[in-house]
């Protein structure tokens, strides 16, 4: 399936942003009527939920610790890499997107200052995958913004013509991401609303992205072959960290990501020296 247009962002609408707003605004009332606009009150209204969810999760480790690694823009970017030869525009939104859900996460964590499960709970009473995380960082999710962000910007240019199977579209998305981002409690990483906040973020922060790009074309250099070395040299770094990473780690989801990016950079150096 090819984007309608190269223009296919002309029809995202202010009017998007109203959703993930009103969620914002209804969850906010939700945790002050719970009285837990506090830290300890956030955590505690979450811990039964929290472990019913991890508990559950926990029966698939493998699946959820790969799953979860699509959170990791270097993981996700590298499974979406060819879409920088073929659909540029794409990649323009994107770029803008990842450093708004940088700026989104990095200044919300500090302000929230949220411990994780592993710094409150004894880590012997819920499954945590990978080395236990015990920063302050927990709200909201950096791994959901990414998955909402990432998915935001797919979700448009792809989406159907017709109404019924554009809702249907737009569901899969929805459900796609939330189990993409769920897996964040499975691993025992963060708490329910973290990723729930997180997810609702990373869709604001995929249609800024978008508005920003629409607006400003500063990535419109991508789709020059003549800075075509930056991208490979991008993709060759990309390559390197993923190897490190399947050191460290030997995940079979970065075996994927990194066979990912061997199409896309032979393409790339193809059409650079073709030019």
């Amino acid at each position: 399936m090819k984007p309608h247009s190269n223009d296919n962002y002309s029809k995202v609408k202010p009017f998007l942003f109203l959703p993930p707003l009103f969620f914002l605004i209804t969850l906010i009332l939700f945790l002050y009527s719970k009285d837990a606009l506090c830290v300890n009150k956030y955590i505690q209204i979450q811990k039964d939920s929290f472990f019913f969810i991890n508990h559950h999760l926990r029966q698939y480790p493998n699946l959820i610790y790969n799953l979860t690694q699509f959170g990791d823009c270097l993981v996700f970017s590298s499974f979406i890499s060819i879409l920088i030869v073929y659909t540029p525009k794409i990649w323009e939104s994107l770029l803008s997107t990842l450093i708004v859900t940088l700026i989104f996460s990095c200044l919300l964590k500090h302000l929230f200052a949220v411990p994780r499960p592993a710094a409150v709970f004894d880590n012997t009473s819920f499954f945590i995958a990978g080395k236990a995380i015990c920063a302050h960082n927990s709200l909201p999710s950096g791994h959901s913004i990414t998955i909402f962000a990432t998915l935001t910007i797919l979700m448009f240019p792809f989406a159907p013509k017709n109404l019924k199977c554009r809702i249907l579209y737009y569901f899969t998305f929805i459900i796609l991401g939330s189990i993409l981002a769920f897996t964040r409690v499975g691993i025992g990483a963060h708490y329910p609303l973290d990723v729930i906040i997180g997810s609702i973020i990373g869709y604001i922060s995929g249609l800024l992205g978008i508005f920003i790009t629409r607006k400003y074309n500063i990535w419109t250099w991508i789709n020059n072959k003549k800075y075509y070395p930056i991208l490979i040299l991008i993709f060759v770094i990309c390559s390197i960290l993923l190897v490190c990473r399947i050191i460290n780690t030997n995940l079979i989801i970065f075996y994927l990501a990194l066979i990912s990016l061997v199409f896309p950079l032979y393409k790339l150096i193809s059409l650079y020296i073709k030019k």
